[in-house]
């Protein structure tokens, strides 16, 4: 089983009001998680606005959490796409030495069938290195199937998690049920954290969680713990800010509150564009209530 466990934060990529990469405010957000009870570190994933940095930036950014980080949390990479072979080719040429797993986005846009997605994650298992797969099907257009997530998780080893982020909590549970062993699934939807858990699920890979790790992985652990009463108080304690965090995409909400707690500046780079005005407010009554 992987020791991929709790709570893992998709971590933001902070920047200055010039859109260059804020690295002193990334090292505040990594020392933030690793005080405040955050399991692992998810590095380059959709909230870190991947799609937006450059190689060198990339590396930098990985490079930077890497050094902070020193050895103190599991760290997981981001390393998925649309062209297989291109995906497979980023992991084998990756130094993934600091790196437990890989976190690997089902392909987006192009919108494989069934049998598409299990032959593209096929290929990435020939890689020989720990991946996790990832389905969001609200970004991907294509959900990846219980039945093919079961079908890769019992014929290849080296899939060690699924995070699972589908609409449909019931797929959750039929791969709850049904999986191998060496294998787990965590949320992939904050929402869903405790009853995932609770169902015997690994945990969550989250959003929220960076904003309000100390609750969130207090959370988790009296889930692990069997403590449903006391773990559902935060859970209801947590959930207005959770949907805010989403209303207008990811990552504008929770860099609203990283920005009101002062550890970034409130910038993304285009396509994206901060949460709007009314939001920000919103957000920012609901922090006080918590």
């Amino acid at each position: 089983m992987s020791n991929l466990k709790g709570v893992g934060v998709a971590l933001v990529t902070p920047f200055h009001e010039d859109l260059s990469v804020d690295f002193d405010s990334l090292t505040k957000l990594v020392e933030y998680n690793i005080e405040n009870g955050t399991n692992y570190l998810v590095v380059l994933g959709t909230t870190a606005e991947a799609a937006t940095l450059s190689t060198d930036e990339k590396e930098q950014v990985v490079d930077h959490i890497i050094k902070v980080n020193n050895g103190r949390l599991p760290l997981v990479l981001g390393i998925g796409g649309n062209n297989t072979m291109e995906v497979k080719k980023q992991i084998e040429e990756t130094d993934l030495s600091a790196f437990e797993a890989v976190l690997s986005v089902s392909p987006y846009y192009n919108k494989p069938n069934q049998e598409g997605l299990y032959q593209h994650y096929k290929v990435l298992a020939g890689t020989g290195k720990k991946i996790i797969i990832y389905n969001v099907p609200s970004r991907t257009g294509q959900n990846i199937e219980a039945s093919t997530t079961l079908r890769l998780a019992k014929e290849f080893p080296n899939f060690i998690l699924i995070k699972e982020a589908a609409p449909n909590i019931l797929q959750y549970f039929d791969i709850l049920r049904l999986k191998p062993e060496h294998f787990n699934l965590v949320s992939g939807d904050d929402e869903f954290t405790l009853p995932v858990t609770l169902a015997g699920g690994a945990g969550v890979i989250s959003v929220i969680g960076q904003g309000y790790p100390k609750e969130f992985s207090t959370m988790v652990q009296l889930a692990f713990d069997g403590k449903v009463k006391e773990a559902y108080v935060i859970h209801n304690k947590l959930v207005k800010i959770t949907r805010l965090i989403f209303a207008e995409g990811n990552p504008g909400g929770i860099k609203t509150v990283l920005a009101e707690k002062g550890i970034i500046k409130n910038y993304l780079r285009l396509p994206l564009i901060p949460a709007s005005s009314g939001l920000q407010e919103q957000i920012k009554a609901a922090m006080k209530a918590i």
